[in-house]
């Protein structure tokens, strides 16, 4: 086994998920990812942990999913039971195939997500961590070789996350004490303005003790209001199976009043008529991994690059929320990414630009920067 699988494992067990002996451990395996698995399992031993796993396969999904009648049972006791009594949820992608549900009809996928709000509020309950395996499928999808994506992957993952941390914390301290934001982007038509106020931002440092739950992480992330404005995300994307590029949301009061695409507004459309809460903006992150510089079609990797912003149409983190509020609230989760390198672009925070062509003020990048 590759030591790097290894190391990955401890991150993840130690660092990220934090478990502790006796912690009550579900493990999703995904069909790509059996060694990471098998590591993962190791080091959970080794803490003293108790271990369920689970095959998590879109391949079966997709199979279920097209052979049933639609009409789902709510939140099925015997899974909800498992995320309920669960401590922790390691979930570990390792897709053979990341069109795996591409002709599962749209109808079928919304009622199976609105089915589940239940068993998705009792996941979310939990310090769950989501993490990636490299495989061959992935590196084709990212337009690599297996040797370099890998590279790539142990790259953004393998970090001094302590040290990151650190530096995210200077965003995360500007946006929680934010009133408003904009983002601006000249040749991509992008103007859009939102409220900050009363939200507090997340240091997604790819730890639960940071409410961080991707490994890897590396972006800062809150909950907007009132977004109004235009904004194109150019970053492409495979969503559900299908081909994303270049995405065009108008926004009035925060809610999505028009929407085209390039490539893939079908499936846009279907993201968007979910529910009353996915016309609505549930995040607005901003990567900060330098570790992750090119776009590989992982939405875990993509959003986190730096120099990148990204809007997630529907539900929104109770960690980005003050106490007794309930944010927007909605079937789907769904992150879509702008570009913020080179070119017209900038970040402002309450009317000063933090960031300009995907470099902070505090960087050597940025034009006229300052400490």
């Amino acid at each position: 086994m590759d030591d790097r699988i290894r190391e990955h494992a401890e991150t993840l067990v130690g660092w990220s998920a934090r478990v502790e002996e006796g912690d009550d451990v579900l493990i999703s395996v995904g069909e790509g990812a059996h060694e990471l698995g098998v590591a993962v399992a190791e080091r959970l031993g080794d803490r003293g942990a108790n271990v369920v796993s689970l095959y998590g396969s879109p391949e079966l999904s997709r199979a279920y999913l097209r052979a049933h009648d639609g009409e789902f049972e709510t939140d099925p006791e015997f899974e909800l039971a498992l995320y309920e009594r669960a401590d922790s949820v390691l979930s570990l992608r390792g897709s053979r195939n990341a069109s795996a549900r591409a002709d599962v009809p749209g109808e079928i996928r919304r009622e199976y997500a609105t089915a589940r709000e239940g068993i998705r509020e009792a996941h979310t309950n939990t310090d769950w961590v989501s993490t990636i395996h490299p495989t061959r499928a992935m590196a084709q999808q990212a337009g690599m070789s297996y040797a370099a994506y890998r590279e790539f992957v142990y790259d953004a993952i393998l970090r001094d996350w302590k040290q990151l941390a650190e530096e995210m914390d200077r965003l995360k301290t500007l946006l929680d004490e934010a009133s408003t934001a904009r983002v601006v982007a000249g040749g991509a038509g992008t103007d859009l303005s939102f409220s900050l106020e009363d939200r507090r931002a997340v240091n997604s440092a790819a730890s639960v003790a940071y409410d961080s739950h991707n490994l890897p992480s590396g972006e800062v992330f809150t909950a907007p209001r009132d977004a109004t404005g235009e904004i194109t995300f150019d970053v492409p994307m495979t969503i559900r199976g299908a081909r994303v590029r270049n995405a065009r949301l108008e926004l009035v009061d925060g809610v999505v009043v028009d929407w085209a695409a390039e490539l893939g507004e079908e499936g846009l459309t279907e993201i968007v008529e979910t529910d009353d809460g996915a016309r609505r903006f549930g995040e607005f992150g901003v990567g900060m991994n330098r570790g992750i510089d090119r776009v590989t079609d992982q939405i875990l990797f993509d959003e986190k690059m730096a120099g990148t912003v990204h809007f997630a149409l529907g539900r929104a983190y109770d960690a980005c929320l003050p106490e007794g509020e309930s944010g927007n609230d909605s079937a789907v989760h769904v992150d879509l990414i702008a570009d913020m390198r080179g070119g017209d672009t900038k970040l402002e925070i309450d009317g000063e630009t933090v960031q300009r062509g995907g470099y902070f003020r505090w960087e050597d990048g940025f034009e006229g920067a300052e400490d």
